[in-house]
């Protein structure tokens, strides 16, 4: 359904943290006439894309949050992805993890916003869009 969903994260270490940079083509619109929607955007505890015709990146599984923190500090939470016409850029720092730590698990973009506050992930509905971390 979301086939056209394309993008790069990039991590960098950095002193104190991660930088992550971010961008992403083929988002859903709202028809609007900047074609604008916020998307919920997380690193998930799973290592894989798959899943099931009702949930196709179920094998995700839930948030990466190794501290057993509540949403939204699991280290896995990201700032949402804010659509322009299906576009999507941003970079931002995170003290929450190293590199090392979250390759191999997948990231997940979700259809809704996240509201920072339902437990345990933000209600921020369908995952239409699933990643894998890897070292390039």
């Amino acid at each position: 359904r979301y086939k056209d969903i394309l993008g790069t994260i990039l991590f960098y270490e950095v002193p104190g943290g991660v930088i992550v940079y971010v961008e992403v083509c083929g988002l859903p619109t709202d028809g609007s006439l900047w074609g604008g929607t916020i998307h919920g955007f997380h690193i998930h505890e799973g290592r894989s894309c798959t899943g099931d015709a009702e949930d196709p990146f179920k094998d995700a599984g839930g948030h990466y949050n190794p501290t057993n923190r509540p949403h939204p500090y699991h280290a896995g939470d990201f700032p949402p992805l804010f659509g322009n016409n299906g576009y999507s850029w941003t970079i931002f720092a995170t003290n929450r993890f190293y590199v090392d730590e979250v390759v191999g698990h997948a990231v997940i973009i979700h259809k809704k916003p996240d509201d920072f506050t339902t437990q345990p992930s933000g209600n921020t509905g369908e995952r239409i869009a699933c990643g894998v971390i890897r070292y390039s």
